[in-house]
């Protein structure tokens, strides 16, 4: 075998050249004198010309068949202008099978009809349909972009362990039992977070590596318990320099990827403006239905579901849907109630402005002169649907109206599919309260360095302490986050006391770490990018299982080789490990 040509890549300009080309047949036509095949590989498909002398060869050829073609190109008669190959075709003059192919339990087409279940447990024949092919070569030209960019900035490429110790703050570790020291464990990386900032310790200065991370959490369409991230650290750079890597990096993907120029500076916004305007720290800015604060303009209006919230310190938040009031029947709008149920609010009030007057169930609740004022905040006019969301939580009112925009703006096409919003959200709480453990917990991690103005509140007022951190959103999902590091013991120190840990704690998960701040650790700082959605997004996808060659299901497990699955007595026998029987209640 000696192939000239990949399947994507002759041209008009090729017509009279010898050339041999191998690949799987996508599709076979006999139309009697004449049999066309389609021949496939990664680059793309290219079509073959048999004459009947070949019809004894081919007669129990099949789809998958792997053809090997020796042939003349020639100008196709009735041209192709949606196949980058549809000037010309192959004129055969030898043909070699391969390898033969059984039939196959799916379609090997853009447009199949196989279950996903299907396609993850033949997940090598998914992977050679094209979308499937060129969303996996586009994530490795967004591998190769990042690479070239960060190599030029100066970084180096170092990897760090796989094999670490467990830090049980946050997710869920993945455990690797060790055979040498029967009873103990390895953790799989969450992140490389502590071992990069040791690096920073260690003078490399400028840090960067595609990690692999593994986090044993529920699962949905964005999530993978094994994922990859573009992991980046730096010492002696403020703030807007560390962005300013992060924006240069995009930048060069957009444009080697996508052929898009990206304008930098990216926009900023402060997490207190995202939550107010948008209800949610990723907001998808593509669209302009934003949330409106209505505590002020409600709290007289008699209506025990804004008073009973207002009273208890709640809030009232509206979304105004434009033009949209004729086109929501009553059966819609109770779709959207079950939405914002699901957020844990307990209903959705809403008015729809005709040019007869203000109707909907609450409207009775309004004197005309509340009601004035209710229309002049949200900006409404004749056609508008108003919605409303009430809670003594905030993150309810702001979470339920949020999920609820963000379906708006997919079901009513308020933006282009085809827009990059790049945006920054900066200065985080530093924690967040959890009422159910009655403690603060890192918003981001604990590693995090409040704001320089912020540095005292750590102890006297951690609910209103503000971190020097910045996540970085586009098109309303978190591509990635990062902040500038506590490198100070001391300071460490009051971060580990404000998440309640003790001297004790903090000492057996972190001490190891935490010592190396008396060496003359330097300022840094740093970020991570999911590689996995950003590829997501790029490929216009839903789900990361489309990007990711190998992935899990939702329930974490992989259909093709079954994993996870039980081991032998003999492996959990040296490994020290035995497998505890029980009967659940409900069995019993």
């Amino acid at each position: 075998m000696n192939r000239t040509h990949n399947n994507g890549e002759l041209r008009i300009t090729d017509v009279n050249k010898k050339v041999e080309l191998i690949g799987w047949v996508a599709k076979k036509r006999n139309l009697g004198a004449l049999v066309f095949v389609d021949l496939r590989d990664r680059h793309g498909i290219t079509q073959v010309i048999f004459d009947e002398s070949f019809n004894e060869q081919l007669k129990d050829v099949k789809n998958e068949y792997i053809l090997d073609i020796k042939g003349t190109v020639v100008e196709r008669s009735s041209k192709n202008p949606d196949m980058p190959t549809g000037d010309i075709e192959i004129q055969a003059e030898e043909v070699k099978i391969v390898n033969k192919a059984a039939t196959t339990p799916m379609i090997i087409a853009d447009e199949t009809d196989a279950l996903e279940e299907t396609r993850m447990k033949y997940r090598y024949l998914d992977l050679r349909r094209p979308a499937l092919q060129k969303n996996i070569m586009r994530r490795a030209k967004i591998v190769r972009a990042i690479h070239e960019y960060l190599d030029s900035e100066e970084f180096v490429e170092i990897e760090t362990p796989y094999l670490n110790k467990s830090t049980p703050e946050g997710a869920r570790d993945f455990l690797v039992p060790s055979r040498v020291h029967n009873g103990s464990f390895y953790a799989l990386p969450q992140s490389p977070q502590l071992f990069k900032q040791l690096l920073m310790v260690a003078g490399f200065e400028r840090y960067y590596q595609i990690a692999r991370c593994f986090r044993d959490e529920d699962l949905r369409a964005d999530r993978q318990p094994e994922f990859t991230q573009v992991d980046v650290e730096m010492s002696f750079m403020n703030t807007d320099q560390v962005i300013g890597i992060g924006e240069g990096l995009i930048k060069k993907v957009m444009k080697d990827v996508m052929n898009i120029d990206v304008q930098l500076p990216f926009p900023r916004m402060t997490w207190h403006d995202a939550m107010e305007t948008y209800g949610i720290d990723k907001p998808d800015t593509r669209f302009d239905l934003k949330l409106v604060n209505l505590n002020e303009t409600v709290k007289d209006v008699d209506f025990v579901v804004f008073k009973s919230a207002l009273v208890a310190g709640g809030h009232v938040k509206g979304l105004n849907v434009k033009g949209e009031a004729d086109n929501y029947s009553r059966k819609k709008i109770d779709a959207l109630t079950e939405l914002a149920k699901k957020y844990k609010a307990k209903g959705l009030a809403w008015l729809k402005v005709t040019d007869k007057g203000v109707s909907g169930p609450i409207a009775k609740f309004f004197t005309e002169e509340q009601m004035s004022a209710l229309l002049e905040k949200m900006n409404a006019e004749v056609g508008d649907l108003l919605l409303f969301v009430s809670d003594t939580h905030y993150m309810v009112v702001c979470d339920a109206l949020a999920a609820i925009r963000n379906h708006l703006g997919k079901e009513l096409k308020l933006y282009d599919p085809r827009q990059f919003n790049f945006l920054w959200v900066v200065d985080f709480p530093m924690f967040e309260y959890s009422e159910e453990d009655g403690r603060y917990y890192a918003m981001h991690h604990p590693f995090t360095r409040p704001k320089e103005s912020d540095l005292d509140e750590i102890d006297t007022d951690p609910a209103n302490c503000l971190a020097d951190a910045y996540d970085i959103v586009l098109n309303g999902f978190e591509l990635g986050g990062g902040s500038q590091r506590i490198y100070e013991e001391e300071l460490q120190d009051r971060a580990f006391k404000a998440l309640g840990f003790t001297q004790e704690r903090i000492d057996a998960q972190f001490g190891w770490f935490v010592d190396a701040f008396r060496y003359g650790a330097p300022p840094h700082a740093g970020f991570a990018l999911g590689l996995d959605r950003f590829a997501m997004l790029l490929c216009g996808c839903d789900s990361l299982r489309d990007v990711i060659a190998f992935p899990k299901n939702t329930s974490a497990t992989c259909p093709m080789s079954k994993a996870p699955t039980p081991v032998d007595n003999e492996q959990l026998k040296d490994l020290g490990i035995e497998v505890t029987e029980y009967e659940s209640e409900e069995n019993k």
